[in-house]
């Protein structure tokens, strides 16, 4: 859910968490590497996010709204005992990030917005359990989508896992970017830049940021066990390019063409990672 590039420069100003969530204020902590008990307590926020995003995706039909999505996963977040990490954040209005078609990250839930069957659908969310978050995302094909919009969310999905695959210690940032890019760029599709994956743990988004392709403007970490990350490759069928509309918070292709996300929330491991997320 990073809102900008400058996603960097948020994680090391001192700033709290809107009244609608978890009271968390960002620090100079650096990366940092979870104990046992820690992971633990993640385990079980990104459970609870795994389980929201699952019955979502089972639930989800035409004629309904965003918010009606919203809505049941704020009431099931709360209910097995957790915090919506999203609504408040940063001023960010609901639990749930609710993107269709053309739009790429961060679209607000609404009572006006009714889900159409062929639509292409991302939902992305988090839970605060017990001073620790989950976050992860999903694409959903409503109805009969076409094979199109079927496909970009297949490579995307195969993207992540891609990604996924190069989470060990050892390995390093770039090695995952690569992995990712190589992955969507073989199918002719762009990696969206302006929006990376990040640490994740204490607060939603911490150090480093997890980038979905090659670069010399970041830092290229290598990873250690016990790093909490959130891996989300984003993709668009036409060009990367992207802009923000009026709310603040939407984020759509400028050439309207479709956009597709998967997230996990994973912690790495000696030789691989542990999908913390995992729907199964």
């Amino acid at each position: 859910m990073n809102r900008n590039k400058l996603f960097a420069d948020l994680l090391i100003q001192s700033k709290s968490v809107g009244t609608g969530g978890p009271r968390i204020r960002q620090s100079k902590r650096g990366i940092e590497t979870k104990s046992a008990q820690e992971i633990a307590k993640m385990r079980q926020a990104s459970r609870i996010v795994a389980t929201v995003l699952k019955e979502i995706m089972a639930l989800v039909e035409p004629g309904q709204t965003t918010a009606d999505l919203d809505a049941h996963a704020e009431q099931r977040i709360r209910d097995m005992g957790a915090i919506p990490s999203f609504k408040g954040y940063q001023g960010f209005p609901a639990s749930i990030c609710a993107s269709i078609n053309h739009e790429v990250v961060h679209g607000i839930p609404s009572r006006k917005r009714v889900i159409q069957d062929g639509d292409l659908l991302k939902v992305d969310t988090g839970a605060y359990f017990e001073g620790f978050h989950g976050d992860s995302c999903v694409t959903i094909a409503v109805g009969s989508t076409s094979d199109a919009a079927q496909h970009l969310s297949h490579v995307a999905r195969e993207a992540l896992m891609c990604g996924l695959a190069q989470v060990r210690a050892g390995n390093t940032l770039l090695d995952i970017a690569g992995a990712v890019q190589d992955h969507v760029e073989s199918h002719g599709y762009a990696v969206v830049e302006d929006y990376t994956g990040h640490g994740i743990g204490r607060n939603l988004h911490e150090e480093p940021s997890v980038f979905n392709y090659r670069t010399n403007q970041l830092p290229n970490v290598r990873l250690r066990p016990g790093m909490t990350l959130a891996v989300e490759p984003i993709l668009n069928a036409g060009g990367r390019a992207c802009r923000t509309l009026r709310d603040g918070w939407t984020v759509v292709t400028v050439d309207h063409s479709l956009s597709a996300q998967w997230e996990h929330t994973v912690v790495v491991t000696r030789d691989g990672c542990d999908i913390l997320t995992d729907r199964r």
